[in-house]
């Protein structure tokens, strides 16, 4: 028998009134706070700048601390339906917010970024995507770039990929005129409703080095902090997950770059922002740029190439495909208010959306409705680590 808890049903009555205690705050000099003792205050601003506009002292202050190059934060962020600006956010800003506030963005919790299904400390799209935003912005704002479209750009860089990670752009290659490619998969349709500012489109639609280059030099920062960040999480959880040894990293990198997270995403930002600063160019200097390559060629041979990832990416190219052929074949499955009922099955209008439903779902629902919808075999299944 274990020990019994001390915490009484009192002890939890007390406690919930403590809290409901706190339901309508708490009200001094007509002014409502959350805390009884707070003191918290600042100086009100005179009547003159009271009456400036938020936004528009606030854009004077950032625009006059960036480097010449970077993208203005006044005058800027052009967006394919006009609106009327944020009394106090900067267009950027506000672009960051709602990519924030996503669907899609929430989604990358549930979808692959090595592992499918990973345990608790493994990274998801998610979390990549906020260690991106993490690096983007250290460099971004030591060279004097404008940090809120480097966020932006950064959180939303992998809103448009499928489950089951880079196989579910050979997945549903087939289904799109040039390929599935989650780069302009994302700027151009899973986050289109959201109006977002062409500079932070044309960022998220090429970080891909594949890819043009983007248009701004934040876009740029946040195609060097993808792989940055990347290639040093995705080494490190395969360590965790006992597929390579902290010993196999190649010499060159644990010569110029360390052995642990904190010391190679040190030594990389640290490259770019001297890099950048002494050049005037968004790059790294050749010797550190030579151990990101060999990282990440290391990664790919021991990690990303290995056979069972081959045969993890089969099962989910094989499941992504019956689900796009169904939902194609039955678009009255899709969800929606009656859009779709005049679609003729596997018509190109049912198919195109087919593709959309899929590439958005999670891992998780991915399967669920492979195994509910096709019989798929449990067995047959993406099932994480599969050594």
């Amino acid at each position: 028998m274990g020990q019994t808890s001390d915490v009484t049903s009192d002890d939890h009555s007390e406690r919930n009134r403590q809290w409901a205690a706190t339901m309508e705050g708490f009200l001094a000099d007509d002014v409502v706070r959350a805390h009884k003792n707070s003191v918290a205050a600042i100086e009100v601003l005179p009547a003159s700048v009271a009456g400036t506009l938020p936004r528009v002292a606030r854009e004077e202050l950032i625009d006059a601390s960036l480097a010449v190059g970077a993208t203005p934060s006044h005058a800027a962020g052009s967006r394919v339906r006009a609106e009327e600006p944020d009394p106090y956010r900067t267009c950027f800003e506000r672009d960051r917010d709602r990519i924030l506030h996503s669907s899609s963005f929430r989604r990358l919790s549930g979808k692959t970024q090595v592992f499918v299904f990973p345990e608790d400390h493994m990274r998801t799209r998610l979390t990549h995507a906020l260690e991106v935003a993490q690096v983007a912005v250290s460099v971004a704002r030591a060279v004097g770039l404008n940090t809120a479209l480097t966020e932006a750009i950064a959180l939303g860089h992998d809103c448009g990929h499928g489950p089951g990670g880079h196989a579910s752009e050979e997945a549903l290659d087939p289904y799109v005129d040039g390929g599935f490619d989650h780069a302009t998969w994302g700027a151009n349709v899973s986050l289109l409703h959201l109006n977002l500012c062409v500079e932070t489109l044309d960022g998220i639609r090429n970080h891909s080095w594949s890819r043009p280059a983007p248009s701004t030099p934040e876009g740029e920062v946040v195609s060097w902090a993808d792989r940055i960040a990347y290639v040093c999480h995705d080494f490190e959880d395969a360590v965790s997950a006992g597929l390579v040894a902290a010993d196999d990293l190649p010499a060159i990198v644990r010569d110029r770059c360390g052995s642990s997270r904190g010391e190679q995403l040190g030594t990389f930002i640290r490259a770019m922002i001297t890099t950048t600063q002494t050049t005037g160019q968004i790059g790294m200097d050749p010797r550190t740029a030579e151990a990101l390559a060999s990282f990440r060629a290391f990664n790919y041979a021991a990690i990303y190439m290995r056979d069972a990832s081959r045969r993890q990416a089969q099962r989910v190219v094989g499941m992504l495909r019956g689900l796009v052929e169904h939902y194609g074949a039955h678009p009255n499955l899709l969800p929606g208010d009656g859009a779709f009922s005049e679609d003729v099955a596997s018509s190109s209008s049912a198919l195109a959306q087919s593709v959309a439903y899929v590439a958005g779902m999670t891992d998780r629902f991915a399967c669920r409705s492979a195994v509910t919808l096709l019989d798929w075999p449990i067995d047959q299944l993406p099932n994480g680590i599969d050594r």
